[in-house]
């Protein structure tokens, strides 16, 4: 038996609760960032750099290793990741180190992984 959607039966709308959903949606402009941010995530390359940044900080050629990916490939990725504010680089000498930009990239990378795994 396929999963069918559920409806309701009647039309009757509750009000109160309609008005606190309305209340708490965020702006648009916020929804459409929230879209792009899911967007840039969709990508499994990006996720599995956002994987390996997880712990610790590391370079291009790190990765590049890691991923088993030309560092140019790596490159390009890690750029989209900086413009969507998800890492972080410091140039340490020669080396350019990446990092997850702030605790709150970890956490919806730790809370993804612990939701595909229930």
């Amino acid at each position: 038996m396929k999963d069918e959607l559920m409806s309701c039966k009647n039309n009757y709308v509750h009000e109160d609760k309609v008005q606190i959903a309305e209340h708490n949606m965020p702006s648009e402009e916020n929804l459409i960032s929230v879209t792009e941010l899911f967007k840039v995530l969709g990508d499994p390359t990006r996720t599995k750099i956002l994987s390996v940044l997880y712990n610790d900080e590391l370079c291009v050629c790190d990765i590049s290793k890691i991923l088993n990916m030309t560092k140019s490939a790596i490159s390009h990725q890690l750029k989209t990741l900086r413009m969507a504010r998800l890492i972080k680089s410091r140039r340490s000498g020669k080396e350019i180190y990446y990092s997850l930009a702030d605790d709150h990239v970890g956490k919806i990378y730790h809370m993804a992984i612990e939701h595909v795994m229930e």
